[in-house]
């Protein structure tokens, strides 16, 4: 009898995600292990038991997925598990806290795509999120700078609040961020007012922009929205919406079930390629975006 393929779950958090769990299984693992509440000095230990209890034949069909909630945790984890590994004895990792890396990832492909259908592109452009401090928004931001876009975080609870996690994505990930107030509607339309981009990575349920705003600017040009729970972050955004002008404006429109399509053919082309590969791989949130941008069509 061959050998099964394993994928070992690691989670700091109390429960591992069905999300995961099913996506593992549907992309063709045999078997999906959860290891809940995992501290980060503990994924060495843990990486290296799944290593060494195998012939280097049964380790090519062993992999990590790191979950979670913290986006940097999950980056520190993968990275100790990869960095306790050696030939022959090594596995693939991915990290997807919550879905964050490959959701900012869809997020930012999608409305890559939709600027080059405009005659536009990411690179050079000026892109506001708002709800920046969450790992989408977080994420969307890194990988958004990193192409090349001109990206300025909106702070809702005041400047000072924000500048410590811009200032934070710099020291771990190199990208200079911008910081507006947008405490305010006045402050919000005036940011909005001045932008070419908007992604709305705020909470489930909240509208952060309103079809008045979105009418005002004489700039913007998409706006994308995760947000598939009534209201929704921005208004006229529909959830269905896949790059249709907002009504009564001349701004495109991507709603979250756009994003969440792509987000959920990402995954899952990450998932299987650890499943196929001859060497191993390490999947974090900008191996997303390379992958997101190939489906965001």
């Amino acid at each position: 009898m061959g050998k099964v393929s394993i994928l070992h779950l690691f989670t700091a958090a109390k429960n591992a995600s069905p999300f995961d769990v099913n996506m593992a299984y549907d992309a063709g693992f045999d078997k999906i292990m959860p290891y809940t509440n995992v501290l980060p000095n503990e994924v060495v230990v843990l990486t290296q038991d799944a290593m060494f209890s195998r012939s280097p034949s049964g380790v090519k069909l062993e992999s990590i997925f790191v979950g979670g909630r913290d986006i940097d945790v999950a980056m520190d984890m993968l990275k100790a598990a990869q960095g306790c590994m050696f030939p022959p004895f090594q596995m693939s990792v991915m990290a997807d806290p919550s879905g964050a890396f490959t959701t900012a990832a869809a997020m930012v492909a999608k409305v890559n795509t939709a600027l080059e259908k405009l005659g536009s592109r990411l690179k050079g452009a000026s892109l506001v999120i708002i709800g920046a401090s969450g790992p989408v928004g977080s994420c969307a931001a890194v990988i958004a700078a990193k192409e090349g876009a001109n990206v300025t975080l909106a702070a809702h609870h005041g400047v000072e609040e924000m500048v410590p996690h811009a200032e934070k994505l710099f020291k771990r990930y190199g990208v200079m961020l911008g910081v507006m107030d947008a405490s305010t509607g006045a402050a919000k339309s005036a940011l909005v007012s001045s932008t070419q981009v908007v992604l709305c990575c705020g909470p489930a349920g909240v509208q952060v922009l309103s079809k008045a705003q979105l009418q005002a600017s004489p700039s913007l040009q998409v706006v994308a929205d995760v947000n598939a729970v009534a209201p929704l972050g921005a208004e006229g955004v529909g959830v269905h919406d896949d790059g249709v002008l907002i009504a009564g404006t001349n701004v495109t429109g991507i709603g979250a079930l756009a994003i969440g399509n792509v987000k959920y053919a990402t995954q899952h082309a990450l998932l299987k390629s650890m499943l196929v590969t001859e060497k191993p791989v390490y999947l974090d949130f900008l191996s997303a975006y390379e992958k997101a941008k190939t489906l965001a069509v």
